[in-house]
């Protein structure tokens, strides 16, 4: 209980407040697939009659080499780099993926001048026209000579064949080694890309990539624990890449038996596109869908994708959904050369991590593993797969149709849009919770006023408390997502310095004492709770704060006896049923904190049998109150997110009595 004394003075006071602002990530991957002549082909291992017998069971192995550049990283990004974030991404891959097994050493190829190779008929080495380069490398990182083999050269004509030099001791009990450098390149100023990777040599018998570079951006590596998932999940993403989901890579992916699932041209490679600077591919892998009548706000169009079609993706993907109809997976079909088709469609598969935008708690499904055996070089621990819970069981009006025609349908029968939104972010700030209450969130919906959507990303008709006609102008803030909007964990900052995230599970996204109106806390048993509608209070005897921002929080929570408990400031309170509202009154930092908590369903977050009561066979519950006792009574104070506090303070007014307020 707190307690005041009379207040003597009379003024008004009018106090400003600087607040941080909901940012929501959207951290767009920067891949750049190597073109053809920047790929080496050809690596003699062992001939491909042999390789094709041998069963992929062999747990993939990859050795790192650091280029110099990664000792010049401060002390504490060396140490997150080469203890953490690389040990745990090569981990990740090396349980998940297996290989045919490697029985030689790998010696890979030297770069040919002017890439003017020769492949002589019956022998399993290649040629460089005249010489070899004086250095090969691989994307930044030259490759030390002990990694590679004899040079060998013929003339001109092709004719006077030689080799040339002694080959290095090359690489043994690998079967990928990756270059590892930490420069300050120009991609590295494009953004705020933190690493990038991609493959820079194959193997001969079944075009497996066998050598990979991936560079670090030293000054976008943050060593805040609160970051780390990020950089986790950036650095398995990319290392992928390398090791096969690149449009550099698809044209050479072959069939459960090692053969080409692309046709080849007389040198063995398949076709090469040059409008995209890549191999071309079959349909066996991706094919052309149109999507007719797709819905948008100006009526319906013909819309043009991209769907990876390959046996597993299909099979994994048509399950997902719970839709047969699906061809297959859709790739992206926005963003750069480094973001279109080298990544699932945003839209379809939200945090998947293979989408080409970190927005949050990204996953690596079982469709990306499916796809690493699509390959025809990898087989798949589906046990290391992570459950993807956007679009799940959906069905075919999900998948196969624009969102603004499942937010229609949706509304029209009186059910969520889910997981889309409409709530415009704006002040007030009304966040939720994620699907999983990993975090607090908001709808991503923005106005991009001045300026209109294409037409094929207006995806809506009506939006509540926006004037009919204004439409156009909004969408959500992932262009990759088609603008559809959808709840996404954010980051608070003030002035474009982080200052707090909103996954639960970090206790560094604790709010300061004097801004935990709610009361939250983060932390590894902490979880995602809804508010009720109504904002809370903070009480003192000179003053009432509403926070304009409300509607979800963090909190730690515990499952026993076949019921879920939430803790409040360290006070238990026992949820019997979902939607049971919890009443919070409690004194604590010189205020009385007043709001609500609504109980999910036990089963959302506890791994237990739940016991299951409703209203009338709960207990009655009863609920920890504080009472605030002062002199006077409290004037109102609105404080918003964005703006001014604004404490208005009266004194000696006679009538005013002592009393108590709850």
């Amino acid at each position: 209980m707190g307690r005041c004394d009379k207040w003597k003075n009379a003024t008004i006071l009018i106090i400003v407040f600087n607040f941080s602002q909901a940012f929501i990530r959207n951290k767009v991957c920067n891949h750049v697939h190597p073109k053809p002549d920047e790929v080496i082909h050809g690596v003699h291992l062992e001939p491909a009659h042999v390789m094709k017998k041998r069963n992929i069971d062999q747990p993939l192995r990859i050795l790192l080499h650091y280029d110099k550049s990664v000792f010049n990283l401060s002390e504490e990004q060396f140490e997150l780099i080469n203890s953490t974030v690389l040990p745990e991404a090569l981990d990740f891959w090396q349980q998940a993926l297996m290989v045919r097994r490697t029985e030689s050493v790998i010696r890979l190829n030297r770069k040919c001048e002017n890439n003017k190779i020769f492949f002589r008929k019956g022998e399993p080495y290649s040629y460089c026209k005249n010489t070899c380069e004086t250095r090969t490398l691989c994307g930044e990182v030259e490759v030390p000579e002990e990694h590679l083999d004899v040079c060998r050269t013929c003339n001109a004509s092709g004719m006077s064949c030689t080799s040339n030099g002694t080959p290095g001791p090359g690489i043994v009990g690998a079967d990928f080694v990756f270059y590892v450098s930490a420069m300050k390149t120009e991609r590295c100023s494009k953004g705020s890309t933190v690493a990038y990777a991609a493959h820079c040599q194959q193997e001969s018998a079944l075009d497996r990539p066998i050598a990979g570079h991936a560079n670090f951006c030293p000054n976008s590596i943050s060593t805040k624990p609160q970051e780390l998932a990020i950089l986790l999940s950036t650095v398995k993403h990319e290392i992928l890449h390398a090791l096969g989901f690149s449009i550099s890579l698809f044209a050479f992916y072959r069939d459960q038996n090692g053969d080409p699932l692309t046709p080849r041209e007389k040198n063995g490679k398949p076709v090469r596109n040059q409008k995209i600077q890549a191999r071309q591919w079959s349909d066996k892998i991706i094919k052309t869908v149109v999507r007719k009548n797709w819905s948008v706000h100006g009526g319906l169009i013909d819309k043009e994708i991209q769907i990876m079609v390959t046996p597993r993706v299909v099979k994994e993907v048509q399950e997902h959904f719970n839709c047969s109809e699906l061809e297959g997976a859709e790739l992206e079909d926005q963003g750069g050369e480094g973001t279109v088709l080298t990544h699932w469609e945003k839209r379809v598969f939200e945090n998947e991590a293979m989408t080409g935008t970190h927005t949050q708690n990204p996953v690596y499904s079982r469709l990306t593993l499916a796809l690493m055996e699509d390959t025809g070089w990898y087989s798949a621990n589906y046990d290391m797969a992570q459950p993807l819970s956007w679009g799940k069981n959906l069905g075919c009006d999900f998948v196969l149709k624009s969102c603004k025609d499942w937010i229609d349908s949706k509304r029209s029968s009186g059910h969520s849009i889910h997981p889309f939104c409409d709530k415009v972010k704006r002040d007030p700030l009304e966040t939720e919770c994620t699907d999983d209450r990993t975090s607090v969130a908001l709808c991503n919906l923005v106005s991009y006023y001045p300026q209109t959507l294409p037409e094929q990303y207006q995806n809506f008709g009506h939006i509540p408390h926006i004037p009919e006609g204004e439409e156009g102008y909004y969408g959500g803030v992932v262009s990759l997502a088609d603008y559809c909007p959808y709840i996404q964990e954010f980051t608070w900052r003030s002035q474009n310095i982080v200052i707090r995230g909103s996954h639960c599970q970090y206790p560094e996204n604790n709010p300061h004492p004097d801004k935990n109106f709610a009361l939250e806390e983060y932390g590894e048993e902490s979880r995602c709770f809804d508010h009720t509608d109504k904002m809370w209070e903070q009480r003192a005897c000179k003053q009432i704060r509403q926070w304009l921002h409300w509607g979800s929080g963090c909190y730690r929570y515990t499952c026993s006896d076949g019921l879920l408990h939430v803790m409040v400031n360290n006070i238990t309170y026992t949820c019997y049923y979902p939607e049971q509202v919890l009443t919070i009154q409690i004194f604590a930092n010189n205020w009385l904190h007043k709001g609500a908590l609504v109980c999910p369903p036990c089963e959302e977050m506890c791994n237990m049998t739940c016991k299951h009561m409703t209203p009338e066979t709960s207990p009655n519950p009863s609920y920890h109150i504080d009472q605030l006792t002062c002199s006077v009574p409290p004037l109102l104070c609105t404080h918003l997110l964005t703006g001014f506090c604004i404490f208005w303070t009266l004194f000696n007014y006679p009538r005013w009595q002592t009393g108590g307020f709850i």
